[in-house]
C-alpha cells in the first residue's frame, strides 16, 4: 500500500501545536513534504531522533549561512536541464519534485518558485549527449526521478538507450528508503528497469541512505526487487551533524548496506548551502569519524570514499593530520584528476574554500 503524503507541517500528527506554529516560518522559505511511512520510523519521544532531523524543519535553517548553489552547478549547464562537468558523465535534471524534502538537501534551490533548472523536455539534453561520444554515463537526477510516473521513466530510458555510446544510466533517488513500496509494488517499474539493464548496459540506482534506521524490511524488499530486475545499487550520503556523526552509526550503515548488496560509494562533506548550518562539521571531525567507522567493517565497507563536491571537482580527503589536509582530485572539471594537495587545515575548516591556499588550485581557472 502506498503511503499518504503530507504537504503541510500543520498536518504532522506527532508535533505539538506550539511546534507547528514555530516551524511554519521555516516551511514558508523551504519546501516541506513527508509521508506517513517515514514518519512512523521516527522515535517521537526522542527530540534528537536522527530521522526526525532529516525531514522535520528546524529553526536553525533560518541562520545566515552558505549560498543556494555551493558547488556552482549553474556553470555546468550545456543546455537547459543538462549538466556536463566531468568528461564521461552527463546529468539530466528530470524532476524538480522529491518524495522527501531532506532538510540538508544541496539542491533545495530547485524547489524555489523562481528557479527552473529541471525540465520535462529533455530533447535538447539528449541531442547534446548524442553528439558527445565521450559521455558513457548519464545520471538522472533532480529532485527525485522515481517520483515521476513509470510511463515517464520508461520514455526517458528508451530515449537514452537509443544513444549507442551511453552504457550506464544512473538514477539518483531516496525512494528506496523513503517509499520502498513505490518500488516493489510497481511491477511495471521493475519490468522497465529489467528491459533496460543488461550485462552490457546497466542501470545503477544511486540511493540516498543517511542512517541505518532507514534500512527496514520494506527497504530490503525494495533492494531485492531492484536486484532481481538487474539494477546495481550504490549509496551516497553526506556526514551530517546530529544525524550520522557517530562512528558506530556509520559502521552500522556501512555493514547494513553491504549485507543488503548496496555498495557504499561516497561519504560527502555537507555542502555549505543556505539552511544547512545545523548539519555542518569540520573536515577534521568528519575524517576522524569516517576512519573510525571504517576500522569496524570489512573491505566491502571500506570501499567508500570521503569527498567534497566542489566547484572545481570531486576532491577526495585522504587524511587530516597535524593541522594539514591531504587531498587529491578524484574528478576534475579541468583535467586535474589525481592532483595531490597538502594544505593547512584550521580546526574549523569545513569546506575546500576554508583551507588557506586552496585558491591556487582552482580559482584562477574558473
Amino acid at each position: 500500500m502506498q503511503p499518504k503524503y503530507i504537504h503541510s507541517i500543520e498536518n504532522v500528527p506527532y508535533l505539538t501545536e506550539k511546534e507547528k506554529a514555530a516551524l511554519q516560518i521555516v516551511t514558508e522559505k523551504f519546501m516541506f513534504r513527508v509521508n506517513d511511512y517515514y514518519l512512523n520510523l521516527i522515535d517521537w519521544s526522542n527530540p534528537e531522533d536522527p530521522l526526525r532531523k532529516l525531514v522535520i524543519p528546524n529553526l536553525d535553517e533560518l541562520t545566515d549561512y552558505g549560498r543556494w548553489d555551493a558547488s556552482d552547478e549553474d556553470t555546468n549547464y550545456v543546455v537547459k536541464g543538462c549538466q556536463h562537468k566531468y568528461k564521461a558523465t552527463a546529468l539530466l535534471i528530470v524532476s524538480e519534485v522529491c518524495g522527501a524534502y531532506c532538510r540538508y538537501c544541496f539542491r533545495k534551490r530547485l524547489f524555489q518558485p523562481d528557479v527552473q533548472e529541471a525540465t520535462s523536455h529533455i530533447a535538447a539534453g539528449l541531442d547534446y549527449i548524442s553528439q558527445h561520444e565521450e559521455i558513457s554515463n548519464v545520471l538522472l537526477t533532480g529532485g527525485d526521478p522515481l517520483i515521476l510516473s513509470t510511463a515517464r521513466i520508461k520514455n526517458i530510458l528508451e530515449q537514452i538507450r537509443d544513444i549507442p555510446h551511453v552504457h550506464i544510466i544512473r538514477i539518483g533517488s531516496k525512494m528506496p528508503v523513503f517509499n520502498p513500496m513505490r518500488i516493489y509494488e510497481d511491477e511495471a517499474l521493475l519490468q522497465t528497469i529489467a528491459d533496460f539493464s543488461n550485462a552490457n548496459k546497466r542501470i545503477y540506482i544511486m540511493t540516498h541512505i543517511n542512517h541505518p534506521h532507514e534500512i527496514t524490511e520494506q527497504a530490503r524488499r525494495g533492494f531485492e526487487s531492484l536486484h532481481q530486475a538487474g539494477a546495481i545499487l550504490t549509496n551516497q550520503t553526506p556526514i551530517l551533524k546530529g544525524i550520522n556523526d557517530d562512528a558506530d552509526v556509520l559502521s552500522s550503515l556501512l555493514n547494513k548496506l553491504s549485507y543488503a548488496g548496496v555498495a557504499p560509494y561516497y561519504f560527502f562533506m555537507n555542502r555549505p548551502v543556505i539552511g544547512n548550518h545545523s548539519f555542518a562539521l569540520s573536515l577534521e571531525a568528519v575524517y576522524q569519524l569516517v576512519e573510525k567507522a571504517k576500522s569496524n567493517v570489512s573491505g566491502l565497507g571500506k570501499r567508500v570514499k570521503l569527498v567534497m563536491s566542489h566547484t572545481s571537482g570531486k576532491i577526495e580527503i585522504l587524511a587530516v593530520e597535524n593541522g594539514k589536509a591531504y587531498l587529491k582530485y578524484h574528478q576534475s572539471r579541468d583535467g586535474d584528476e589525481g592532483k595531490f594537495m597538502i594544505l593547512p587545515c584550521p580546526p574549523t575548516a569545513a569546506w575546500f574554500d576554508d583551507l588557506p591556499g586552496s585558491e591556487q588550485y582552482w580559482n584562477q581557472k574558473m
